[in-house]
């Protein structure tokens, strides 16, 4: 089984945001920072290359796969900022319709420029996100 390449580490998240080339990417990156650190009260590390996260919980799948995520991140990629829901989205319908412009994947929350959205509801899914987390991962 291949291992997981995406590992906290010690990159500096300062570091790694301020050279996001896209300047609006990097300043709403810096909001979303901003904003996961008051809701978790935590430190930001780097998990990878590119994801900056808040927390870890260790999963285990039926398959036998296991490994150590993020309770709660972002990444600043090209295309979107992408803000990390690991419950997933389906106990999030109304928070969702009342977010702004967005996309979702699986697990992913994508938004073109926090301008798009209503940052008080996207504070409210954060808290969602982060509490279902920690009712399914205890410390």
């Amino acid at each position: 089984m291949a291992e997981l390449k995406t590992k906290k580490n010690d990159a500096s998240v300062e570091g790694f945001l301020t050279a996001v080339e896209n300047e609006r990417r990097r300043e709403d990156s810096f909001v979303v920072l901003e904003m996961m650190k008051r809701i978790t009260g935590e430190e930001p590390k780097m998990w990878g290359a590119s994801i900056v996260g808040f927390g870890s919980y260790h999963y285990r799948y039926a398959s036998g796969r296991e490994g150590d995520w993020p309770r709660i991140g972002f990444s600043p990629r090209k295309q979107s900022l992408t803000i990390y829901v690991m419950p997933g989205f389906s106990r999030y319908d109304d928070l969702l319709s009342r977010l702004g412009k967005h996309r979702t994947g699986k697990s992913c929350l994508y938004v073109n420029k926090l301008a798009d959205v209503d940052l008080d509801v996207l504070e409210e899914l954060m808290r969602g996100s982060l509490d279902a987390m920690r009712e399914m991962y205890p410390d």
